[in-house]
């Protein structure tokens, strides 16, 4: 994929001023940056992103940072010096959306918190993404996914004993996703009153909602599900992970009658068809025939039943096997770039795919303070200033 890709996104003409470190609020500025948006990301001088020193590969390659960064630009500036106040003022005079993801009070011990800005710019959208919220109980606690996805239950509905979910489900699902759904929200919203808002996404509230099938089960019955043994959890045989001969797994969702009838016949044991379907007390027995079926069978097997439209059986694919599935290439939802520095590298493609504004790849990942001169002389600055802010060190 070309570097020089022209800017088709739908956010083309958004401008974003992205204060976020890490995983949640960078993914969600990286989203609206692949609609189109402009983004810039501000880092301490100092005290860079630290995505940026984590899981690096050959030659220095930042991987985490790589693939949360693209197509937008980098400036340096010292939040706790007071003259960084009126350098954040000027990119914000012409900003759309403000994204941080600090503490509740952290922008208001910087003295550039919710109030100070509503009042200077009445336009202006602004998101924070924090664990637990601007209020509650918990407002003042630190956390991570793992505590988010503790405290609002998605944890107890992993088994027992709960085990974590291997992947960042809080911080993505709850804010880097959440976040994005609530900027695009707002932005129609301004679009037809003028107005601008705070947004406050709680990466615990919003992991919450992944319980909704669950809290329908609890609303109706007023009984706890049980960790692990509901219908999507593990009680199904055919909604189901199996282990196969060689050692590794497949997951069965053929959920539906319909489509657990193809499965069954595509493993030729069409006689328990007649014991369909499923009954309550058969549950067991079934597991134990498939749990035997399965262990028999190599991935190479079953790759018939893979290939089946309608059996709903997958084969689970590592990361490295993902990279290499041509329905990720034809969906250019994995794709290889040539960075100028670190050679070939991986990125992650946008999930959003729009039929007349389409995704862009327009620029790699900054380098820690790349476009400050620029964009500082782009709001007016000259060159003394610049170099005097630089033995100031707020920049």
């Amino acid at each position: 994929m070309s570097q020089t890709q022209k800017n088709t996104g739908p956010l083309s003409g958004v401008k974003v001023v992205d204060l976020s470190l890490l995983l949640p609020g960078p993914l969600c500025s990286q989203h609206l940056a692949d609609m189109g948006a402009e983004v810039i990301k501000i880092e301490n001088p100092r005290a860079y992103d630290a995505s940026r020193a984590m899981f690096k590969g050959n030659g220095g390659y930042p991987a985490l940072f790589m693939m949360l960064n693209r197509n937008k630009k980098a400036i340096t500036l010292n939040l706790k010096r007071p003259a960084s106040k009126e350098i954040l003022f000027k990119l914000l005079e012409d900003a759309d959306i403000l994204l941080e993801g600090f503490r509740p009070d952290g922008m208001d011990k910087m003295g550039i918190g919710y109030d100070v800005l509503k009042e200077k710019f009445p336009k202006l959208i602004y998101c924070g993404i924090s664990g637990y919220g601007i209020s509650g109980k918990y407002v003042d606690f630190a956390g991570h996914d793992i505590n988010y996805l503790a405290i609002s239950g998605v944890l107890h509905q992993t088994g027992n004993p709960p085990r974590p979910a291997g992947f960042q489900l809080a911080d993505v699902g709850g804010g880097s996703l959440s976040a994005l759904s609530a900027i695009l929200a707002a932005l129609y919203y301004r679009e037809k009153t003028g107005k601008g808002q705070r947004i406050d996404i709680s990466m615990t509230d919003a992991s919450l909602q992944f319980l909704s099938l669950y809290g329908g089960i609890h609303s109706a019955s007023g009984i706890t599900p049980e960790p692990g043994n509901e219908i999507l959890s593990g009680k199904l045989p055919n909604y189901q992970i199996y282990q196969t001969k060689e050692g590794r797994y497949v997951a069965l969702g053929a959920l539906e009658d319909m489509f657990f009838q193809t499965f069954v016949r595509a493993i030729g044991k069409d006689e328990l068809l007649k014991e369909m379907p499923l009954k309550e007390e058969n549950l067991e027995k079934w597991k134990a025939i498939l749990t035997e079926y399965f262990l028999s069978k190599t991935y190479s097997d079953l790759e018939s039943i893979f290939s089946n439209e309608d059996a709903c059986l997958s084969p689970i694919l590592s990361l490295e096997e993902v990279t290499q599935d041509p329905h990720w290439k034809e969906r250019k939802m994995v794709f290889d770039v040539e960075h100028p520095k670190y050679g070939r590298i991986t990125q992650y493609g946008s999930p959003f795919h729009f039929s007349e504004t389409p995704f862009s790849f327009r620029t790699f990942p900054p380098e820690h303070g790349e476009h400050t001169e620029e964009i500082l002389k782009t709001i007016g600055y000259s060159d003394a200033e610049i170099s005097q802010f630089k033995q100031e060190k707020v920049i």
